[in-house]
């Protein structure tokens, strides 16, 4: 029986979502349940690709990230696939009818990454588009179930959350992706150093990308808003303590939320938004 397998499958995105994001995934548990699924698929197939091209370093990565990609659109082209991971995701992407071109886009982010060590203003922003503001979009296909009206008007505010959220992933792993990996996402970074009013320049983009992620948050369906809102919250407290840190530090450290924070976080959030809404 089809469904038993599809099932497992699930069950392998939601452990792989677990195992790899306790962020997103009490962010998934905030959603309506039928919304848990096909987001915990996204997210598989997701952190699949991006583990292939930073960690499997004994490996080779561009046949692996090749066979990978090939394998997904086989998935996608005739809906099932033996890895489950990739058949949880197709199963999302047929019923959904999620654009192909969004993962096309995202796969091609990736893997640049394979390749690409330094970045122009211009690759920075095309890597940002393919490797977070289109999974958002992937997510808003679910949210919308099939509304092409509410996609569209929430599409361009659902970008700017990505955007966000891409940016201090940058900033958070600065230290891990300069001195580990040896790649320099912002372009302006000379010789490795960041300085105080580079640092000051990406958080007033972030400041703006947030409050327009935001004002998309709000006009979401009722059952995606507040688990969306979760993440924004996690992103939020991140972001500030990042800002409050001198650049030499985010160069040798990585910052991060701690998961007894992330669960206090919840819990006033959740108080907060029962009494005065988003």
């Amino acid at each position: 029986m089809k469904q038993l397998f599809d099932d497992v499958s699930q069950q392998c995105s939601k452990l792989t979502t677990k195992a790899y994001s306790t962020s997103f995934s009490l962010g998934i548990n905030c959603l309506g349940r039928q919304f848990h699924a096909p987001i915990y698929s996204i997210y598989g197939f997701v952190r699949f690709a991006d583990e292939i091209v930073d960690t499997f370093h004994a490996y080779n990565k561009q046949e692996l990230f090749t066979e990978f990609k090939r394998d997904t659109y086989l998935a996608i082209e005739r809906n099932i696939s033996l890895n489950p991971i990739l058949n949880s995701f197709q199963e999302v992407v047929n019923k959904y009818k999620i654009d192909h071109e969004l993962i096309a886009c995202f796969l091609q982010s990736m893997e640049t990454d394979l390749s690409q060590e330094t970045h122009t203003e211009d690759s920075y922003n095309t890597y940002i588009l393919g490797s977070a503001e289109v999974v958002g979009l992937m997510c808003l296909y679910v949210f919308t179930d099939n509304n092409k009206h509410q996609y569209e008007s929430l599409k361009p505010l659902a970008m700017k959350l990505g955007a966000a959220f891409q940016k201090i992933n940058f900033l958070r792993d600065l230290k891990d992706d300069t001195h580990t990996l040896g790649r320099q996402y912002f372009p302006q970074l000379q010789q490795q150093i960041l300085t105080q009013e580079l640092k000051q320049k990406i958080e007033n983009e972030i400041a703006q990308d947030f409050n327009d992620g935001l004002a998309g948050i709000k006009l979401l369906p009722t059952d995606a808003k507040f688990g969306v809102y979760i993440a924004y919250t996690y992103y939020l407290q991140l972001f500030k303590k990042i800002k409050a840190l001198p650049p030499h530090q985010i160069l040798n450290t990585r910052v991060r939320v701690s998961n007894a924070h992330k669960i206090a976080l919840l819990a006033t959030t959740y108080l907060r938004v029962k009494t005065i809404g988003i």
